[in-house]
């Protein structure tokens, strides 16, 4: 960790801290800002292949939603979904070979993401944004999903009607939401008291627990055929939390693990992406 995010660190967690003394109510909005704020922005500069794509865009909760899409009308349509803290432009390595097969291709930045409005990102705006772009170019069959938007893609089938003819290429992705949180509470060194606050807001706003927002609790209503790539060394979305699923071995899930890779290099990795585009 750099010295000025070190300081920023501190910061926050003082101000917490002090915060709590009066409100640990306040404290845990507070904490819940933080967590659901991305702080950077990705600054992977446009690839040539965005600019053959079609500028389009759909609005969410009355924030305007970056879309992207390349060959209107392919034989199938596939859509790309990033992480937190990233952008569709990170992925530009997955378009050009879609489109080779006929594919139509679907790339959007989430609200707070990219070139998309908004501050803020949670579990179910991210939700409803996938939800509002297959409305308005749907309906998608295929889907690639990295990390937060892995977790997203899952919610969000487990909504609407598909079989196994949907497919579903997960690449590390953020498998329970309760890992996050307590990382979270770990590097903010919330109390207990906080933490019990922070739950209850999430409650609150979404109506269930953090436990809910899980893959594996999904996952009892997935009939899509998923392809599931995680690295031995991620130290993000760590492989522990997938090794349950593993272990049952669901029938409609193949499994790649790969090594020291980490959690970003992964998407980028050559065997990576050929096998993400001859299973979509």
């Amino acid at each position: 960790m750099k010295l000025a995010q070190k300081l920023a660190l501190n910061y926050l967690r003082a101000k917490l801290n002090f915060t709590a003394v009066f409100s640990k109510r306040k404290a845990a909005e507070m904490a819940f800002e933080i967590f659901s704020t991305p702080f950077r922005r990705s600054k992977k500069k446009e690839a040539p292949v965005f600019q053959k794509a079609d500028r389009l865009f759909v609005q969410v909760e009355g924030k305007r939603v970056a879309v992207y899409r390349w060959n209107k009308g392919g034989i199938r349509k596939a859509m790309i979904l990033h992480g937190f803290e990233s952008s569709s432009w990170n992925f530009d390595r997955y378009i050009s070979p879609l489109v080779k097969k006929g594919y139509e291709v679907i790339a959007a930045d989430a609200p707070a993401h990219g070139a998309s409005e908004g501050t803020q990102i949670t579990l179910p705006l991210y939700v409803k944004t996938i939800a509002s772009i297959y409305q308005e170019f749907g309906p998608i069959y295929s889907f690639m999903a990295h990390s937060f938007g892995g977790l997203a893609i899952m919610h969000f089938l487990e909504q609407v009607s598909h079989d196994d003819q949907v497919r579903v290429a997960l690449i590390a992705p953020a498998t329970e939401t309760t890992t996050a949180i307590k990382s979270l509470y770990k590097m903010l060194q919330l109390d207990e008291n906080v933490q019990q606050s922070f739950e209850e807001i999430i409650l609150e706003r979404g109506g269930v627990s953090s436990a809910y927002y899980s893959i594996p609790r999904a996952l009892q209503h997935i009939h899509a055929s998923i392809l599931w790539i995680h690295d031995e060394d991620d130290d993000v979305t760590p492989l522990k939390d997938v090794k349950p699923i593993i272990k049952k071995a669901p029938a409609n899930i193949e499994f790649m693990i790969t090594k020291e890779l980490g959690h970003r290099k992964i998407y980028r990795e050559n065997k990576v992406v050929k096998k993400v585009v001859e299973f979509l």
